[in-house]
């Protein structure tokens, strides 16, 4: 007799819908306005004006097993010798701590977020995540151009990988991960957010129709991510090689 389930190679698998209702997903946080980076919970504030600019500075306590390789003075330090015409409307820097799902789905060392609502205020922000001491750096050995730069700059940081036959493995490093986020990280979400000044706001005029900031706007986010990246990479490489040169960086960490 025909049966059918016998011809079904797709039963029991994902292309059949098989285990989806369970699949490890980021949730969706219940105000439909908020995105999970803006869910904090037991932060501390801190306000510092630096070069007549207010920034406010919001960390978020840590698990156990992660830790913040970034304090606000080392923060504090690397922003003081950027060019305030680049900082914008640029408020908040926020140190948060992921959750588990966000460090396996959305694992980032940090991000710029144009308009990042907290406490009832909107205003750019750039976030650097708190790392776990038991998360590995894992680089799969079949690399594209974009991937070998980006693993090349991370040895540049000090990781330290070893090679298996799949993947380039480094165990956790506290001082290469500081390396990695305040020497690079901050200042390349710098570099999207002069992208963003130069594209968007700073071509316009306060008389401007509105419709007209709006479609710069939507142009700026249609760029492909491979543009915007080279932009904030070349920002970032500058800044670093004039600080430094000037010996600015590296220093040690200003608790």
């Amino acid at each position: 007799m025909f049966n059918p389930t016998r011809r079904n190679r797709n039963i029991g698998t994902t292309k059949q819908g098989f285990g989806q209702d369970n699949s490890l997903v980021i949730p969706r946080p219940l105000e439909p306005f908020r995105e999970f980076y803006e869910r904090l919970e037991n932060y501390s504030i801190d306000y510092r004006t630096i070069n007549s600019h207010e920034f406010v500075f919001i960390t978020e306590e840590t698990r156990k097993d992660s830790t913040h390789a970034c304090t606000i003075r080392d923060i504090n330090e690397i922003i003081k010798n950027i060019p305030k015409a680049d900082y914008g409307d640029l408020r908040f820097i926020v140190l948060r701590q992921p959750k588990r799902k966000e460090e396996i789905k959305s694992s980032v060392w940090g991000r710029l977020i144009y308009s990042y609502e907290f406490e009832n205020d909107y205003f750019p922000a750039i976030i650097l995540e708190a790392q776990s001491q038991d998360k590995k750096l894992k680089w799969s050995r079949k690399l594209g151009l974009d991937g070998q730069k980006e693993l090349k700059r991370l040895k540049e940081d000090g990781h330290i990988f070893q090679e298996d036959k799949r993947n380039y493995i480094a165990e956790f490093d506290l001082n290469a991960i500081r390396n990695t986020q305040l020497y690079r990280t901050l200042i390349h979400e710098f570099g999207h957010y002069v992208h963003y000044l130069g594209f968007v706001e700073r071509p316009g005029f306060d008389e401007e129709e509105f419709s007209e900031w709006e479609k710069r706007n939507d142009r700026y986010f249609q760029l492909p991510s491979s543009e915007k990246e080279k932009y904030a990479h070349n920002y970032a490489d500058k800044l670093k090689k004039e600080l430094t040169e000037n010996r600015v960086i590296p220093f040690d960490k200003k608790e």
